[in-house]
């Protein structure tokens, strides 16, 4: 091999080398930050590993809200009307957070698949949902018609 074609061949592969370092560091770094999106049936399947930090959609069921005396800990219900998920969340709510309204919290899901949220967002005004809370619900509200028989006097005619 002629010396100019092995000092060409040297640049390219520490130029490969060089990419494939930065692009591996770089979703390294990606991967530790990102937060999958989870509705409350699929945590209900255990579609998610306890400890996983992942984010979960859906609305605070009517009465399921209880605040400690003494903390500042928070428990209620996440639900796609599904499937329900009990949320723990020790902290200072948004302003809108109320029972019927969308929430999304970030946090993990324990072994007895509880989910401890880090942080609660609630939706801003009262036309918004999130994209992926919206797409959830409609979803679970498509299942739960397709699943329910025909009520009486329903149905075709004979």
């Amino acid at each position: 091999m002629k010396a100019h074609r092995k000092k060409t061949l040297g640049i390219i592969l520490f130029i490969a080398a060089g990419l494939s370092v930065a692009i591996g560091l770089s979703l390294y770094a990606l991967s530790s930050n990102i937060d999958l999106f989870y509705t409350p049936t699929q945590i209900a399947a255990g579609e998610v590993a306890p400890g996983q930090r992942i984010r979960i959609g859906g609305m605070v069921k009517e009465g399921s809200i209880l605040h400690s005396e003494e903390q500042l800990q928070v428990n209620f219900v996440a639900t796609d009307y599904a499937n329900d998920v009990d949320v723990q969340y020790n902290g200072i709510l948004p302003d809108l957070f109320r029972e019927g309204q969308g929430i999304v919290a970030e946090g993990s899901v324990t072994p007895e698949g509880q989910f401890v949220a880090s942080r609660v967002l609630a939706r801003h005004d009262e036309n918004y949902m999130s994209v992926e809370v919206k797409a959830a619900m409609d979803a679970a509200e498509r299942e739960r018609v397709m699943g329910q028989a025909p009520a009486q006097g329903q149905g075709s005619y004979q």
